[in-house]
């Protein structure tokens, strides 16, 4: 939630319930850092009473003296003891929250629909497993401790002087009272323009990488200077962004400052002193603890302001990082049911991204065991939302998709991604050995079974030439090509062995050879199964049982590639228009100097 200024401030019962795995262990942290924080002032009354004893110039000052020096040495050990103690429970609390939560993310994650995964960019989910869980280090490793050394230090040290003498007691507060003010003021301030500076921040972070990652593209074109100037204009909204928040706050953050530090205490103590004994209202030794004490009464509110920035970035992590520990998982039904074959049946499915445009109206469509149905149609119309929904990607918003007449709401998802794999235009290569790459799909294979999935795939020969092998790690020394990526990404449907099969136009992005060498490993790999593909290239699909043409999220057309040429429509037109991209070739006109060159 967020206040009344804008800043985000996780809710407390959310964040309590979030912490509960560590609460026990930052109660008991605290408790110590109480103690600590007490043993922190007596140090101070000791060197007061031993002035007091020593200026008294009585019998027994010696004694006094010697005990007066050993309490305030247990206390400082005691004090150093408590920080190192309290603060070791902290930081090892906080890494046991940061592996809690993370895996509590990483579950969270495992139960959320793929279409979730496809509305966010790698960044986003990064963003919150790990740099948002990283944040919140400041919260639960230090925020807690320097909250107790801000509220007892000054408590313990203005009971204490309250118990000497109340009027002067009512000088060591004023600083304290008006440093608060001002910085209460000064977060007014800046809190409204936190969620300012988070957008700032994430549009620099978002135009470096923009600039670096195509880098190539901006050259070959020339627009290294427009391109960088983004990168700068994003640098300087920033900048101006916070030469304000520092022009508004500048004035009562350096008077805060002044007002809190020992020098300022120090002068209001000694005058008020000064003043107060002179008119015989307190004995002029006993000045003394106020000048000792009271200088340290500020310091620990000058720590909490100075840390406010890293707190509120840590609570608005943890805010976060409950939004996504909240997010709407992926129904399960309480009595799964196992299909009968593979058979897909769609029956009057509509589909909403947004809930108000449907995305696909209607559609039916029926793919039996062992045959192939192609959709094809214009970017846009709803291909892959088709394709996306038969492995439950996202459930549809009336109508049922079912697989062996069971609807896919009634089966395991475990269950349904051993009947369905879906080999992606865009391929996904983890940074850990080809093996491993491959087992992804059936991490109890065998190496014979990686082998023979590669063989199968086309892949197994480039594999070889790698300096490794199977051993060697992607982004290391294995370099694949498009082409080269997506066959792994077939050799890991060749090991998961599924029923069903459903293809983005895997040879997209692939040269010829490489295209030929996948359309062999497809052509095997679709034997016997229930093949699903989308098409964009019609020629890849002449032979398809089954050819359906989406239109505006709508079934438009379907028979097969004769029958729909026959009709003229839809699919005839697409096909005009295939047939025709395929005899383009650039016109080559010569230059006028080369036509004068030929004509002599």
């Amino acid at each position: 939630m967020r206040d009344a200024g804008g800043l985000a401030i996780p809710g407390v019962g959310g964040l309590w319930r979030l912490l509960r795995p560590i609460r026990g262990r930052l109660i008991i942290a605290c408790v110590i850092g109480t103690i600590g924080a007490a043993a922190s002032i007596v140090p101070f009354i000791a060197v007061a009473q031993l002035a007091q004893v020593l200026l008294a110039s009585g019998a027994g000052a010696t004694a006094a003296v010697w005990q007066w020096g050993w309490i305030a040495v247990g206390a400082l050990l005691l004090r150093l003891l408590c920080v190192f103690v309290a603060g070791g429970i902290t930081h090892f609390a906080d890494t046991r929250f940061q592996l809690i939560v993370r895996r509590r993310m990483a579950a969270r994650l495992g139960k959320v629909p793929l279409g979730w995964f496809t509305a966010r960019t790698s960044g986003t989910v990064k963003k919150s497993v790990s740099d948002d869980v990283l944040h919140m280090h400041h919260l639960v490793a230090h925020t807690a401790l320097e909250i107790v050394d801000g509220v007892v230090v000054p408590v313990v040290t203005l009971a204490y002087l309250f118990s000497i003498n109340g009027a002067m007691s009512l000088f060591v507060m004023l600083p304290l009272l008006v440093g608060i003010g001002l910085y209460g003021a000064q977060l007014a301030k800046v809190r409204p323009r936190m969620a300012d500076y988070s957008t700032a921040m994430g549009e620099i972070s978002g135009t470096a990488v923009e600039f670096v990652q195509g880098i190539g593209v901006v050259k070959t074109f020339g627009q290294t200077g427009r391109a960088y100037r983004r990168f700068l204009d994003a640098t300087a909204r920033f900048m101006d962004l916070m030469s304000g928040v520092m022009r508004s706050t500048l004035r009562s953050a350096a008077l805060a400052e002044v007002v809190l530090a020992p020098l300022t205490s120090l002068v209001v103590i000694t005058a008020a002193g000064a003043v107060l004994s002179g008119a015989g209202w307190i004995p002029p030794v006993d000045v003394i603890p106020f000048v000792l004490l009271g200088l340290g009464v500020t310091a620990p509110l000058m720590a909490l302001f100075f840390s406010a920035t890293a707190t509120t970035q840590a609570a608005e992590a943890s805010e976060r990082v409950l939004a996504l520990l909240a997010t709407d998982t992926l129904p399960e039904s309480d009595a799964p049911r196992v299909p009968a074959d593979a058979t897909i049946a769609l029956e009057r499915v509509r589909f909403s991204y947004d809930g108000q445009y449907a995305a696909l109206d209607g559609i039916d469509l029926r793919l039996e065991p062992g045959t192939t149905t192609a959709l094809v149609g214009r970017s846009g119309s709803g291909k892959t939302t088709i394709a996306k929904l038969i492995p439950r990607f996202w459930d549809p918003d009336s109508g049922r998709i079912t697989l062996g007449g069971v609807d896919l709401r009634d089966i395991a998802s475990s269950e349904l991604h051993r009947h369905v794999t879906f080999v992606f235009q865009d391929v996904q290569l983890l940074s850990t050995s080809v093996t491993e790459n491959i087992r992804l799909a059936k991490p109890t294979a065998t190496s014979a079974e990686v082998e023979a999935a590669a063989r199968a795939a086309q892949i197994h020969d480039r594999i070889l030439e790698l300096p490794r092998g199977y051993d060697s790690v992607v982004g290391d020394d294995a370099l694949f090509s498009g082409g080269e990526a997506q066959r792994i990404s077939i050799a890991r449907a060749f090991l998961a062995d599924p029923p069903i099969l459903v293809l983005d136009e895997a040879t997209a992005f692939a040269d010829p050879e490489s295209e030929a060498l996948i359309q062999d490993a497809l052509s095997a790999l679709a034997i016997g199964r229930t093949l699903l593909v989308i098409a964009h290239r019609l020629s890849t699909i002449q032979g398809a049982d089954q050819i359906a043409v989406v239109d505006r999220g709508c079934i438009a057309e379907r028979g097969t590639h004769d029958e729909l040429l026959a009709r003229a429509g839809t699919y005839a037109t697409l096909w005009a228009n295939h047939e025709r991209s395929r005899s383009w070739h650039p016109e080559i006109r010569p230059s006028a100097e080369s036509a004068r060159k030929v004509n002599r």
